[in-house]
């Protein structure tokens, strides 16, 4: 690195401090090569950090790439949104829109901010919705998460869904079904390798088009928020029956609870002619920020 660089931790997905999910937003990070990227993201120990670049396509935002501790995302939610908020609010977005393009390693992804008395709230639109792999081992995909088949809605399958990142979704009993999972890493390792998704995604419908759920990966042994498996979350809910579906569906999905960090993830699927792939997937939250300062040159 050539120069200090600000960087910014905020909670995402938190209707107050100190809950959702953690973000480091590091800002003009375009003379910072991307294996000390890697070295910040592990330095910062969280779930995710980001690095905000010039755009390609001057008509957008900005660049994005997104680092876990151990390797960069082609795209995630709760680092798309907080980064949103940043720049909207660090007034870096030309203009002062609160509507523009951010590009990351899977293109380019919409984000709109709305104001409220609440503060200010980002959405991001989803890539399109897409099924994958059913996983039939449902007694050893159970054991993975520590529960057994019984816990498992009996009519819905284990099935990777994804905008994106693929994960792996658990439809289960009832809330303490979520609560009393406990991953064992190397049988989820297994189940994760032989559907090819990046995580297990576990909830169940509470009622009033609500969720309550945890996510569990190798990268991220579990995540207080993930918006970008609760896109994808709400379209399998939809599709299985869980919730019902309309033109237009609003669902709350309720996260990190367990782990003391909870979240609120709202998710907006529009339907058109297909039954089972919206035609628009939206997911939001709010924004809190708690650190500000300047990364210092190594």
């Amino acid at each position: 690195m050539t120069k200090g660089h600000r960087i910014l931790t905020v909670d995402v997905f938190a209707e107050k401090s100190l809950a959702g999910n953690q973000l480091a937003v590091v800002l003009d990070a375009a003379d910072i090569p991307g294996d000390v990227m890697q070295r910040i993201a592990k330095e910062m120990n969280i779930s995710e950090t980001t690095f905000v670049m010039p755009p390609a396509d001057p008509a957008h935002a900005a660049k994005v790439r997104i680092f876990t501790p151990a390797s960069e995302l082609p795209f995630a939610g709760h680092p798309t949104v907080g980064t949103a908020w940043v720049l909207a609010t660090e007034g870096l977005v030309p203009g002062g829109s609160l509507e523009f393009v951010l590009e990351e390693g899977i293109g380019p992804v919409k984000v709109r901010g709305v104001k409220s008395q609440g503060g200010l709230t980002f959405w991001m639109t989803h890539p399109e919705l897409a099924f994958g792999a059913v996983e039939r081992r449902r007694v050893q995909a159970a054991e993975a998460i520590g529960l057994t088949e019984d816990d498992l809605v009996a009519d819905v399958p284990v099935q990777v869904a994804t905008t994106g990142n693929p994960f792996l979704f658990f439809a289960l009993r009832d809330a303490s079904a979520v609560d009393e999972a406990a991953p064992d890493m190397e049988l989820l390792g297994d189940v994760l390798d032989g559907t090819h998704a990046f995580g297990a995604f576990v909830f169940t419908a509470v009622g009033g088009n609500r969720l309550y759920s945890r996510m569990f990966s190798l990268d991220i042994p579990e995540d207080p928020a993930t918006g970008s498996g609760s896109g994808p979350l709400g379209g399998f809910a939809v599709k299985y029956g869980l919730v019902a579906r309309a033109p237009r569906v609003a669902i709350v999905n309720e996260q990190g609870t367990k782990m003391g960090r909870q979240s609120f993830i709202h998710i907006e699927l529009t339907y058109g002619d297909s039954e089972d792939i919206p035609s628009q997937i939206e997911v939001g939250g709010s924004v809190r920020p708690v650190i500000t300062g300047t990364l210092l040159d190594s």
